[in-house]
């Protein structure tokens, strides 16, 4: 089996709204990461968590099924998730990447990589698998956090540092990165617990209410490579993608 390289159909195009607030947050402790080569005008860097949900790879994709075997779909979930977090491998932001997962093979693929495995409680909801990382984040002193899905597959070092750029601006304490679809493929929190978890269909817009809803300064990050994902068949057709497999499962 082979999957190849697939390429979207625009170019990453970034922006933000806002609305007002003011910012709080607890102090947490990370080990000390290299000095980026242009490191952005502040005072200090915003250290920060990734939490990364990751379905067992079996069963992700599920509305692919009519397009796709099993064992290709297994191993489309496999690529999506190791391109992830090579992204935010290469990148030296100030990160403590957190792989939450009923799936041993995709804890291992993070741990394999030096980063964070933990094992999800739950029975495959997306929001509790979610509240579980934050605990664990919050008891081991995050100061902040990011969600990123694991099914990225345009995902560039750019976003991340886009998404960061925002998320240091005084008083910001939410960036919500839309997809494609309406739901949200970035959620930046400064406290981690600014907001409650509604990741699900129209999950911008519920993500974006809540914090105004409670008065938070917010930004919308917008890019082309971040709001694509993979999820229905039609997702391959419009990101113009060329996969190619071989074989059956």
């Amino acid at each position: 089996m082979n999957i190849h390289t697939m390429k979207p159909c625009g170019r990453a195009v970034d922006g933000c709204t806002a609305c007002r607030g003011a910012a709080y947050g607890p102090r947490g402790h990370l080990p000390p990461r290299a000095k980026r080569s242009n490191p952005a005008p502040v005072a200090s860097m915003l250290e920060f968590w990734c939490i990364v949900p990751v379905k067992p790879f079996q069963e992700g994709k599920s509305r692919l099924a009519g397009v796709l075997s099993p064992s290709t779909r297994a191993a489309l979930n496999r690529r999506l998730l190791a391109g992830v977090l090579d992204v935010l491998s290469s990148d030296d932001l100030p990160a403590r990447v957190l792989v939450v997962s009923r799936d041993e093979e995709a804890l291992a693929l993070a741990r394999g990589r030096g980063l964070l495995g933990l094992q999800e409680s739950g029975a495959g909801d997306l929001n509790q698998a979610l509240e579980q990382a934050r605990a664990h984040a919050l008891a081991q002193g995050a100061q902040a956090l990011l969600v990123l899905p694991a099914d990225l597959p345009f995902l560039t070092v750019a976003d991340l540092q886009g998404l960061y750029r925002l998320a240091q601006m005084d008083g910001v304490q939410a960036v919500i990165a839309p997809s494609h679809d309406g739901g949200t493929n970035a959620l930046f929190l400064r406290p981690p617990d600014a907001i409650d978890f509604a990741f699900g269909v129209g999950s911008f817009q519920a993500h974006l209410a809540q914090a105004r809803r409670r008065g938070l300064a917010c930004r919308v990050y917008r890019s082309a490579t971040l709001a694509r994902d993979l999820d229905q068949p039609a997702d391959l057709l419009c990101l113009g993608q060329q996969v190619c497999f071989s074989g059956h499962g």
